[in-house]
């Protein structure tokens, strides 16, 4: 009984910490480091990043002309 006790006090903790906020139309994760495999296009808030996969955001595809941007 006792090591029943132990375990659900370990464990339901880390189960309310597995809880990720998700963004980017639920394809992102809310976290303060993105994976190696992930970028981050938007902030979720002042400490966390939007880590999202890179297939998922968009590219621009319009030339970008330096000139232009002077106009």
């Amino acid at each position: 009984m006792k090591l029943v006790l132990l375990a659900l006090t370990v464990t339901l903790p880390l189960a309310q910490v597995a809880k990720v906020k998700k963004c980017w139309g639920q394809l992102g994760s809310c976290r303060i480091m993105c994976k190696e495999s992930e970028v981050f296009y938007i902030l979720c808030n002042a400490e966390t990043k939007c880590c999202v996969n890179p297939k998922h955001v968009p590219v621009n595809t319009k030339p970008s002309n330096s000139t232009e941007s002077l106009r």
